[in-house]
């Protein structure tokens, strides 16, 4: 099966925020964004994997790390399956199968990909050991650029390399922050089960709302400034489900509905 045919129905699978506007991409970009969203969903997957203890975790990220550092045109067909060894079984089959999503990004890009999921693997075992204590709002800035800022980064590279597109690079972050917060207030019931709290010690569901709207201001700034092309068409779509997913929550609603993402990527989307 095509490379590129096979990825989209596992993103398809895994993240109805990020499907439909990797989909509408056009060729060569589509598989730049599609290999950094698939590699570190793929690390994304390990970081939250209820089965693995937090050691395990942190391994498997550093494994990941130092095989992605090691390429120089590609990767051997069994890099990362070494490294995963007996885990291979529980993972899931977007983390397993990483060496492939790396190998999709086009070669005058891919090295750039590489790089970023590595450091991102990298600050995710830091996380992991430390069972992702957050105390303080520099605290919770650290773990949102490392986990998302750093993706608003990447992107803004990814436009210049397709067509040039130029971008704030200051609000590029402040647009990963802002998706970041809206994760964590959504999951925010889910992770406390599982031990975790991301809201920095004291804030309330009041105070992380303002953060993400905050650092949403920044994100709007950002796709202000992008002129009618790919990377806009691209960041309206997160953008608008974000501040949907703000409003439902604000309003009592645990999360937005299927119905509900439909009707909003379809008034994001009017015309185009």
């Amino acid at each position: 099966m095509n490379l590129i045919i096979d990825a989209l129905e596992i993103l398809k699978e895994t993240s109805r925020t990020f499907y439909i506007p990797i989909v509408r991409l056009p060729r060569g970009l589509q598989e730049a964004v599609a290999s950094a969203y698939l590699c570190m969903r793929a690390i994304d997957e390990i970081e939250d994997h209820p089965e693995l203890d937090n050691l395990t975790k942190a391994k498997l990220l550093r494994t990941i790390s130092l095989t992605l550092q090691a390429a120089v045109d590609g990767f051997a067909v069994d890099a990362f399956s070494v490294g995963f060894a007996t885990y291979e079984k529980i993972l899931p089959e977007v983390s397993f199968r990483i060496r492939e999503w790396a190998l999709l990004a086009p070669e005058t890009i891919a090295p750039r990909i590489w790089d970023a999921t590595a450091a991102m693997a990298d600050r995710m075992a830091y996380w992991a050991e430390n069972n992702w204590q957050i105390s303080t709002e520099s605290d919770l800035d650290r773990y949102t650029f490392g986990v998302a800022g750093a993706v608003g980064l990447l992107l803004s590279d990814l436009w210049i390399w397709y067509d040039g597109t130029q971008t704030n690079r200051t609000h590029a972050i402040g647009f990963g922050r802002g998706l970041q917060a809206v994760n964590i207030i959504r999951n925010h019931k889910e992770d406390l089960v599982r031990g975790v709290d991301f809201f920095p010690e004291d804030w309330s569901a009041e105070d992380m709302q303002e953060y993400a709207r905050r650092n949403l201001a920044l994100a709007d700034a950002y796709t202000s400034a992008l002129v009618d092309g790919p990377a806009l068409d691209f960041c309206q779509i997160p953008l608008g489900l974000a501040y949907g997913t703000l409003n439902a929550i604000a309003h009592g609603k645990e999360k937005l509905s299927r119905s509900d993402v439909l009707a909003l990527i379809e008034q994001v989307t009017a015309g185009k």
